[in-house]
């Protein structure tokens, strides 16, 4: 249960994520991926000598590193591109689609079946998605459509990254600090061959994108890794439902987003799709003990 509880504050961060990544504005994606990436994976460098040594990162199978750092540069270049093509908060929310479909994913794993609250869950769910995407009584916005198809990619990636994640779980977590490096060295001459370079413009640019990479695209890595590495990933998933729900708040409290009859209800639904796949999961079969 501690490894489920460590991971759990992943979504904390991640909480954090959107209104980061507005305030890193107008920093393009892909440099705002190198910035960030190389900051967590400095400070993983620094854990790691301190929690066994470098050396435990020779251990690691390439194979590994490759799935890592695929995982982590395609779903922040994916999240960043979607946040900067659409609104902060509707975007997100369709983002966040990946801890309902963490629960749906690993119901597919050995050992476990989908259940009718699964399905009733997906459907709340993407119906809450659908709503965002359609513009509620505004209609469809095509300017924001890139961004929110970027948004749903983004949510598949990170789901699909968490649940096989399980397949090399005897990885080191240190193997996240090769992860960041190598988000970060794919993300520059990407950022080269198809980016203006833009720094961030002021102090409120450069702290934003210093906790993100710090916070959000860095300590989170290491925190979730355990958490779905050695934790219940089905209760990890189902507590994640959190997270769509905590990071509207806080965008609207901050005043990036304004509150409406339509934001709030999407929020509602794909929180609440995931709360029943949720429950769904706590009515199953005995859940594998965790460390």
């Amino acid at each position: 249960m501690q490894a489920t509880a460590v991971g759990f504050g992943a979504v904390l961060l991640w909480a954090l994520l959107a209104l980061l990544t507005v305030g890193s504005a107008p920093t393009p994606p892909l440099l705002l991926n190198t910035i960030c990436f190389l900051i967590g994976g400095a400070c993983g460098l620094v854990w790691t000598a301190f929690s066994g040594g470098l050396g435990v990162l020779r251990q690691v199978s390439w194979r590994v590193y490759a799935f890592g750092t695929l995982g982590l540069f395609g779903y922040h270049a994916l999240y960043f591109s979607a946040l900067r093509l659409a609104p902060a908060a509707e975007a997100g929310l369709i983002a966040y689609l990946w801890p309902l479909l963490i629960v749906l994913m690993s119901g597919l794993l050995p050992g476990e079946r989908l259940r009718r609250g699964h399905v009733l869950g997906a459907v709340t769910g993407f119906v809450g998605a659908a709503l965002i995407i359609s513009g509620g009584g505004q209609g469809f916005q095509a300017s924001h459509g890139a961004g929110y198809a970027l948004a749903l990619i983004c949510a598949f990636t990170w789901s699909s990254y968490s649940v096989l994640s399980r397949r090399v779980g005897d990885a080191p977590t240190q193997s996240v600090t090769v992860f960041c490096l190598g988000a970060a060295a794919l993300s520059m001459p990407l950022h080269l061959a198809f980016e203006e370079t833009i720094w961030p413009a002021d102090t409120i640019s450069w702290v934003s994108t210093a906790l993100l990479g710090l916070g959000p695209v860095g300590l989170a890595f290491f925190v979730w890794d355990i958490g779905v590495k050695h934790g219940d990933i089905q209760l990890l998933g189902a507590a994640s439902y959190a997270a769509p729900l905590l990071s509207t708040c806080i965008l609207v409290l901050a005043g990036v987003a304004p509150l409406s009859a339509t934001l709030g209800l999407a929020a509602i639904l794909i929180t609440g799709g995931a709360a029943l796949a949720a429950y769904a999961s706590f009515g199953s079969t005995p859940r594998p003990t965790s460390e």
